[in-house]
């Protein structure tokens, strides 16, 4: 069976990068919607033209000896939108958000986010992360990925590079090689 393009993922296309500070581009709010809604919710946030970014990974898995693939969300039940007041008020007035989290390090979110995408883009299998361990900081110094920074965990005998989003205390990983890592130096 065909694979289904994904769903809108992201909007507007500039919206994870970097605004210089005192811009009026709106605040952060991390929506924890009902369950299975958090592809909804996009097509909706689309329409009405509000910022939104839904994480989403390709899963394949075999049942009954038939494949099947999809595109899921890294973060189940969880979709982050950008906006002011009234955005929120348009997500709410969806019935499909379970609470509204407010976002008290901004900055660091849109960060994370923007490291989640680059993920994202350099399309490799990632793999959501429940629970993160501690692990060694690295920075990527080869490869798609150069210049970013995270911690790996070994998994077997793999490497996966682990791309931490703080404020769900939840992650994304991605399969690398060794040669393509440099440990960084701890402060203090």
């Amino acid at each position: 069976m065909p694979l289904l393009p994904p769903e809108p993922f992201l909007y507007p296309p500039d919206l994870l990068a970097a605004t210089p500070e005192g811009s009026a581009s709106g605040s952060w709010w991390v929506l924890h919607t009902r369950p299975r809604a958090e592809k909804a919710l996009p097509r909706k946030f689309l329409g009405a033209e509000l910022g939104f970014f839904l994480p989403l990974y390709h899963k394949q898995w075999r049942n009954r000896g038939r494949p099947f693939s999809s595109h899921l969300p890294l973060f189940p039940s969880y979709i982050f939108l950008r906006g002011d007041g009234h955005a929120r008020l348009r997500a709410l007035e969806t019935n499909q958000v379970a609470n509204v989290l407010p976002v008290p390090d901004a900055e660091q979110l849109r960060a994370d986010l923007a490291r989640v995408y680059r993920l994202m883009l350099a399309d490799l299998a990632m793999t959501p992360e429940e629970r993160l361990q501690p692990g060694t900081p690295v920075e990527i110094v080869n490869g798609p990925l150069t210049g970013l920074e995270g911690t790996v965990l070994r998994r077997g005998r793999a490497l996966h590079f682990v791309v931490d989003v703080h404020f769900l205390h939840q992650g994304v990983s991605v399969e690398v090689e060794g040669w393509m890592l440099r440990p960084l130096g701890r402060a203090g």
